[in-house]
């Protein structure tokens, strides 16, 4: 749990920094984009959970 919440503040500052320095925001800016990093993510995921599964 220490780690998402590091990786939060660090997202947080991150985003903070390039609104302060006028950039455009290093992140999907809709919440498909996001989702569809969460799908990556899970089927990464996925996929190391079935491959033991599928060896047998």
């Amino acid at each position: 749990m220490q780690e998402v919440i590091l990786a939060l503040i660090a997202g947080l500052i991150v985003g903070f920094v390039f609104a302060l320095i006028k950039l455009p925001i290093p992140a999907p800016p809709a919440l498909a984009g996001v989702m569809g990093i969460v799908g990556v993510y899970l089927g990464y995921k996925l996929y190391h959970w079935l491959l033991p599964i599928i060896q047998s």
